[in-house]
């Protein structure tokens, strides 16, 4: 979410006239993040939520945005795509750029996620990707495994011996997984693939919001549980596993969504596919970088660190609450 492309006050005003939600009152570039451009658009009638889109092409687009009005239709606290008044097109054109207006969601960040959050998160989880079982539209995790397999190549000359051996062989190890029947017979269908916890909002333990689905795809759901332990469930400074708040949400997470027998024997690969996942991104966006004027890259030993604790010390589904 940082700027890479500047909109003035004369361009929102315009788009206004086209997506009627008020009078303009202000328009704020919000820091953070690294792939689109986003601003804080106030109007008279409330606050909004604009997005250019960077690197996704416009035909990428209308999965991310009709996936989202399609949750948010089911009763699912996501960002709802606004439509031209003329057109009803919910993707936009802004600077050149496809763009996109949603509502600001209400609540804030919980950046330090105790274990109540962690539940609130595993049922709010299971629910989106119930809601998501008849969404229409098909497209994969644009960040998947064969993205992985492209990539690693570019980002290995950059890193010393013990790195470049470890990512070589992780790559290795969920080519291997991925060709199992386990692998094939994990649930799938639209998965957030992207949900940190600076993409959910909550009003004190309650979930209030989740945004930011320009990573979605259609995946295994157990992809993007794991996605979200090795953000919410983790100490930062080690990525060790927490197993109070990953017991609390996976206990949440099944109450509402029974894990299926490959999705318990896959866990801890799919841990491990969570962290190597992004490991690599950051590793591109490190080493790769574009220009932008609040960009600030992530640490991409960060990942390394939390592939490692994922080896070293296998997630185990140990209590009754976690799993039936």
């Amino acid at each position: 979410m940082a700027v890479f492309t500047e909109v003035s006050d004369k361009a929102a005003k315009a788009l206004l006239k086209r997506v009627p939600l008020g009078d303009f009152v202000s328009l704020r570039g919000i820091e953070g993040g690294i792939e689109n451009t986003n601003y804080f658009l106030t109007t008279s009638e409330g606050e909004y939520v604009l997005t250019l889109f960077e690197r996704l092409r416009a035909d990428q687009l209308p999965f991310y945005l009709y996936l989202m009005k399609h949750l948010a239709q089911a009763g699912i606290p996501v960002p709802d795509p606004q439509a031209e008044s003329k057109t009803g097109d919910i993707l936009l054109q802004v600077e050149g750029k496809p763009a996109a207006i949603v509502n600001k969601l209400r609540g804030k960040s919980q950046l330090a996620p105790q274990v109540a959050h962690c539940q609130s998160l595993g049922g709010m989880l299971a629910r989106m990707h119930l809601a998501g079982q008849d969404f229409p539209r098909q497209q994969p995790n644009l960040r998947g495994l064969p993205w992985w397999n492209e990539t690693v190549p570019v980002v290995l000359p950059h890193l010393e011996q013990p790195a470049a051996e470890l990512l070589t062989s992780e790559l290795a190890y969920q080519n291997h997984i991925a060709a199992s029947s386990a692998y094939t017979a994990l649930p799938r269908g639209p998965v957030h693939a992207d949900l940190f916890r600076d993409n959910a909002m909550f009003d004190g333990d309650e979930m209030t919001g989740i945004f930011d689905f320009y990573f979605a795809g259609v995946d295994t759901l157990l992809f993007d549980i794991a996605v979200v332990m090795n953000d919410w469930c983790i100490d930062l400074a080690t990525g060790v596993i927490d197993q109070a708040r990953a017991d609390a949400l996976l206990a949440a997470y099944q109450a509402v969504r029974p894990f299926t027998a490959p999705e318990r024997q896959l866990l801890p690969a799919m841990l491990r596919a969570g962290a190597l996942r992004f490991w690599i991104s950051r590793l591109w966006d490190f080493y790769l970088p574009r220009e932008a004027s609040m960009l600030k890259p992530h640490d991409p030993t960060h990942f390394e660190r939390v592939l490692r604790a994922r080896l070293a010390s296998p997630f185990v589904l140990n209590t009754p609450a976690a799993i039936k």
